[in-house]
């Protein structure tokens, strides 16, 4: 938000986002104005209360982003087809839609995820940290990760901390179960979903990103800019465009707890190297908030 400032008059409408809230009334003066107004919906509610704006009569440019990679609902491309322009994230989700579109990839407030090499967290008593990030679910591959992780007693200085909110309790109960049959329990952390991630992103030395599916995966491209060496799926969500493997970090195929361990194993003996600083420096010269916010307002200029 704070890139568009010196090109456009910018207001946010909802509350799950910092920034210039405006109400509905004023929102409502602005899209029944003469001034060049541009709206920028991410959920088919909002693309529909739009419309109907529109049907009443307001005079705006519609933009819609589309964020998941599957193949979109009947309901959903309708609504896609009737904004002005459409937004996808990653190269793949743009030649899935089957529409016209323009892929924008998100960008990282590279001066707020950055390093902190002397980051710790309070609560964790080993030394180095292997972090998981984001839903716990089956589909974002916590099972694979600790199939891979069964040796880790052997490195009793490493811990692997999960991070995220808890679909389903069975599904929590699970994953402990393999921790203990594993004899690991004492050093896999399971902590709720937190606003304070950045400080588990400063505090972890890898990140290991196992999921079956993404939309763009904005945690592999945070824990990148914090200099976390990234082990991700290949192919899914944006991991391959981010990673190139073994030089800012490493790929694997999703649901191959064998491979992941092994690379897993070749970090934690010093055979292979972290990629951390490389990892950073591919964020910052591709995948900035400022350059996202570039290539949103060239589109927004050119609506």
């Amino acid at each position: 938000m704070p890139f568009f400032s010196d090109k456009f008059e910018t207001y946010v409408y909802g509350s799950t986002i910092s920034g210039n809230h405006i109400t509905t009334k004023k929102l409502k003066s602005f899209l029944f104005s003469k001034n060049k107004t541009i709206v920028h919906c991410h959920r088919n509610n909002e693309i529909l209360r739009m419309l109907f704006y529109r049907f009443l009569g307001a005079k705006f440019t519609l933009v819609a982003t589309r964020h998941a990679e599957s193949k979109p609902s009947s309901l959903t491309l309708f609504l896609l087809k009737k904004a002005d322009k459409v937004v996808t994230l990653i190269n793949s989700m743009s030649a899935n839609l089957g529409i016209k579109n323009t892929s924008v990839g998100h960008g990282i407030q590279v001066d707020k995820f950055k390093p902190n090499t002397v980051k710790k967290l309070q609560h964790i008593s080993q030394d180095h940290i292997i972090l998981n990030a984001g839903r716990v679910r089956k589909a974002k591959g916590q099972l694979v990760l600790l199939e891979a992780l069964k040796n880790l007693k052997e490195y009793s200085n490493w811990a692997l901390v999960i991070v995220g909110k808890v679909d389903k309790p069975a599904f929590l109960e699970e994953l402990k179960a393999i921790a203990k049959k594993h004899q690991i329990e004492n050093q896999v952390y399971f902590v709720d979903e937190t606003r304070d991630i950045i400080s588990y992103y400063q505090a972890a030395k890898i990140l290991v990103a196992p999921s079956f599916s993404e939309g763009f995966s904005l945690v592999t491209a945070e824990a990148m800019s914090c200099e976390n060496t990234v082990i991700a799926t290949k192919d899914v969500g944006v991991h391959s465009e981010l990673i190139t493997n073994g030089k800012n970090g490493y790929l694997f195929e999703a649901g191959n707890n064998n491979q992941l361990e092994e690379i897993l194993i070749k970090l934690l003996k010093d055979e292979v190297p972290m990629t951390g600083k490389a990892a950073r420096e591919e964020i910052i010269k591709n995948w900035s908030a400022k350059k996202e916010a570039e290539s949103l307002s060239e589109l927004y200029i050119k609506t």
